[in-house]
């Protein structure tokens, strides 16, 4: 696609960029950050014109302001998750009573979501969910049992969308339901933070002890979520892959900088390393630009961007150790163990990618998907390993 920038886009660019210099970094609270974008109307400017109180824009003032905020150093987003994965869901599936309930908030920077998606025994291969949404006597609502895992930002969340079972009989993608759940349900609700190896707490456990969902809440139809789900899963990919890669960047830069310090750089096998993860950065670029404008039509763009870019970080976090020499597999030179371990950028970068073919689906299942649904080849086998892509 054409992917060139008018004169409006540049305009726009430059009023991002002056806004983020003006309020970026934000210290500390993520909560009145997310206010603050809100109340100059930066939050779901991919919506479109829909009177939610956001901005509309181009693709491409977009993509401009998602490399701006990514740039400028501003705070990772605690609305993601409600901006770019519920709100377009809603707009594709949601009653106009539910957008006019949820949107706004969200655009307001005022209600924080998390995603109930994966269970133990029940994340690659998603169709196998076994947390109960049932029908309350009054039929006015749904009553939830059962636990989901690896739920980012659940300990900060107002709502949480919750795929449930919905009919007791049902198997596999069948009889699965998209529910909006409040999370301000004491003793129905329990949030437990993992604890990872950076040392961070970002995912958590959840567990649903009778906690309640209005049948207003439901998207789509009672066991339609299977369609649901799978719909917001196509959102996840699309202009923030861009922005993500000016992240990715930026963590190049620093790695080749540390090279060059300790003198790695003059290493033949290290340099052809750097300027193949440099290449292949390049090519991921341009493999989004080609995509981003016909990604609803192409059913394995966001499996090829996913396979492109976590090898990618994890080879990266590879080569941000391996610079550094001895002194990356040691901590701090005033460390003692009465005070907390401090993990520096490349240990952070090495350790928390190891995850990256894994979360968001891993590798096996958007290999089979794409060999599914785009090359056409014979379905894999149930019960022969990763079964995502039923």
């Amino acid at each position: 696609m054409d992917f060139g920038y008018a004169r409006e886009d540049d305009d726009f660019r430059t009023e991002a960029r002056e806004w983020l210099a003006a309020h970026a970094p934000y210290g500390g609270d993520r909560r009145a950050w997310e206010r603050a974008l809100g109340e100059a109307g930066w939050i779901g400017i991919g919506w479109g014109e829909g009177g939610y109180g956001n901005r509309a824009a181009s693709l491409t003032q977009q993509v401009a302001w998602a490399e701006e905020y990514a740039r400028s150093g501003a705070p990772a987003r605690s609305g993601h998750i409600g901006e770019n994965l519920l709100a377009p869901t809603l707009l594709a599936h949601g009653t106009a009573e539910q957008k006019a309930r949820f949107l706004p908030p969200i655009a307001a920077g005022a209600e924080l979501w998390c995603q109930g998606y994966s269970e133990p025994g029940a994340g690659s291969d998603l169709a196998g969910v076994r947390t109960k949404a049932e029908l309350a006597p009054d039929g006015a609502g749904y009553v939830l049992t059962g636990q989901k895992i690896w739920t980012s930002l659940a300990h900060e969340a107002d709502w949480c969308f919750v795929l449930a079972r919905t009919d007791p009989e049902s198997t596999r993608h069948h009889g699965l339901s998209f529910l909006l759940v409040p999370m301000d349900q004491p003793g129905r609700i329990e949030v437990r933070p993992i604890r990872q190896l950076t040392g961070t707490s970002d995912f958590n456990e959840v567990f649903f002890d009778g906690a309640y969902a209005r049948v207003e809440h439901v998207v789509g139809a009672p066991g339609d979520g299977w369609r649901v789900a799978m719909s917001l899963l196509g959102f996840e990919r699309g202009v923030s892959t861009l922005a993500q890669q000016i992240g990715f960047a930026q963590e190049l830069g620093r790695v080749i900088r540390t090279a060059v310090e300790t003198g790695a750089a003059a290493d033949p096998v290290v340099r052809e390393r750097l300027v193949r993860l440099w290449a292949e950065l390049r090519t991921m670029r341009w493999n989004a630009l080609r995509t981003l404008g016909r990604s609803s039509g192409d059913r394995g763009a966001p499996s090829v961007a996913k396979l492109l870019w976590a090898g990618w970080h994890q080879r990266l976090g590879e080569a941000a150790v391996q610079v550094r020499g001895a002194a990356a597999s040691v901590g701090p030179a005033d460390w003692s163990p009465s005070t907390p371990y401090e993990l520096d950028d490349a240990q952070q970068l090495f350790l928390f990618s190891r995850a990256d073919t894994i979360y968001g689906g891993s590798d096996q299942v958007q290999r089979t998907i794409i060999a599914e649904r785009v090359l056409g080849l014979p379905r894999q086998p149930r019960g022969s390993g990763d079964r995502g892509a039923a």
